[in-house]
């Protein structure tokens, strides 16, 4: 009998279940026994996690099969995308996957290449443009998205290691973190991301309330308004003045041409008064 070897990198990809659908997968396997059957590479476990814990607690009988991969990148790539394809992610759940992505195809990437080694000059540049253009198509999304999405995924880690559960909560949504901040957390320093996975991790993370948008007379300064009024006034009572010295419309055609004219200008200073 095999002796299957859990990886703690591969299991933790998997997104962690609720204690129903848990319940609902054991009740099907009980029932009607393990049909899928667990992929292994060598004796390492890449895909099946739950399906094996509760085979192994009940005794259920399971098969297996066995994948070849080059590396334990080439794994984690092939683990990510089943996992894309099969599952309803949460959006932090993908940008994790992305991110992870990347970085382990860069690795392999890297590992064969000319530029493996960064220089001080920047020489890896164009191989990382590669790689991001490239998985970029495959998620259709930007480069600088999935760029952002390995710093996302770098932050994610450390604040794993300092705290599983709350990883596990930000991944599932059920922490509301911005991926902007996570990914400017990536290049804090390592005791930033402890604070914030213990605050999760103790309930007493709150988010950061957005920033109240300054009073107009703080947002921009009084010359600086009187030179954007003054002409928009002037051009506004030239135009008063003219209309005032039109004769009278009679006509209801006249005065249905004019108004349609005119729609278009009531309009445009109807929506610039809203913005001010």
């Amino acid at each position: 009998m095999i002796n299957i070897v859990i990886d703690k990198d591969f299991k933790e990809l998997l997104p962690a279940l609720d204690e129903e659908t848990y319940k609902l997968l054991e009740k099907n396997l009980l029932e009607n026994g393990c049909r899928d059957a667990l992929v292994l590479w060598g004796d390492v476990l890449v895909d099946g996690h739950n399906r094996y814990a509760i085979c192994t607690e009940h005794g259920i009988p399971f098969n297996t099969v066995n994948k070849d991969f080059a590396t334990k990148e080439d794994a984690l790539i092939w683990i990510i995308t089943t996992q894309v394809s099969r599952r309803n992610l949460t959006p932090m759940q993908l940008t994790h996957y992305r991110g992870l992505h990347y970085r382990a195809d860069k690795k392999i990437q890297g590992s064969s290449n000319q530029f493996a080694e960064k220089s001080e000059n920047g020489q890896n540049d164009h191989f990382h443009s590669t790689t991001a253009k490239r998985l970029a198509k495959h998620y259709k999304v930007g480069e600088k998205t999935i760029r952002r999405d390995a710093k996302i995924s770098d932050a994610l880690d450390v604040i794993g290691e300092f705290s599983p559960e709350a990883k596990m909560l930000i991944l599932s949504g059920d922490i509301a973190l911005s991926k902007k901040n996570l990914a400017e957390l990536a290049a804090a320093p390592a005791e930033n991301l402890e604070a914030l996975a213990i605050a999760i991790k103790e309930g007493r993370y709150e988010k950061p309330k957005p920033e109240m948008r300054p009073a107009l007379e703080e947002w921009r300064p009084v010359d600086s308004i009187l030179v954007t009024i003054r002409p928009l006034n002037k051009a506004i009572t030239s135009i008063t003045d003219s209309f005032s010295g039109l004769p009278e419309v009679k006509k209801q055609g006249e005065r249905t041409e004019l108004k349609t004219a005119l729609r278009p200008s009531i309009d445009t200073l109807d929506e610039l008064y809203k913005r001010i």
